[in-house]
């Protein structure tokens, strides 16, 4: 019973199974991501400079990209995949073959972890809830945030939901900031520059991803 004076709270250990601490997820997992795009350029007879042209990103990062040394955060797939004629969802999970997805706590896959293209330092990663569906058009998944002292903001189409499990999340959203703590939430267009980081240390978010 709730006695005088007494604040309602989230109870975040109901979350607890469902996130854990999300480990390093295999490097050979993490490097699929650079050969596919490059398999896909290089399938579409384009050469780094005209993917360079076609997306705004330098071709140093591209290359970057393609052998591994810096791994591409969200937006910057989605962005690759639009210009590569490409899902998202193929790009990171390869591409799906069911119609639905049931996904129990211990199914839950590693997909990847992002680097900041300046210091190359770990901002997230992340793991999907429904890899298997196929032409899906939508991503869910459980986000482990580091702290982002770049402060590089993403922008790219479709729009984005994100809801925090535990930790405190510093969301830029254009020229606007907020802390976001358990239980907060949420929703904005892609096409709006944004930032999604911990505040200090470690932060875990819900996020699901419409692709436009």
């Amino acid at each position: 019973m709730k006695t005088k004076g007494q604040k309602h709270h989230i109870n975040v250990d109901f979350f607890e199974d469902l996130t854990g601490e999300i480990t390093e997820p295999p490097q050979a997992r993490v490097e699929e991501i650079g050969k596919r795009i490059k398999t896909l350029r290089e399938g579409k007879g384009l050469s780094i400079e005209e993917l360079s042209n076609l997306t705004g990103f330098e071709v140093e990062l591209l290359s970057n990209i393609e052998t591994s040394q810096v791994q591409p955060q969200l937006g910057t797939v989605i962005k690759l995949s639009k210009a590569l004629d490409s899902a998202f969802s193929s790009l990171i999970l390869g591409v799906g073959d069911k119609f639905y997805s049931i996904t129990r706590k211990h199914e839950q896959k590693i997909v990847s972890r992002s680097t900041s293209q300046k210091s190359k330092k770990q901002v997230y990663i992340y793991k999907s809830l429904a890899p298997e569906v196929k032409g899906r058009h939508m991503e869910a998944l459980i986000v482990q945030l580091d702290e982002n002292p770049d402060k590089e903001h993403s922008i790219h189409d479709g729009e984005e939901f994100i809801y925090v499990i535990d930790g405190v999340v510093e969301l830029h959203i254009g020229d606007d900031t907020f802390e976001l703590e358990p239980g907060d939430s949420a929703y904005y267009l892609s096409t709006t520059p944004h930032l999604v980081a911990a505040k200090i240390g470690k932060a875990t978010i819900l996020a699901v991803l419409y692709e436009g």
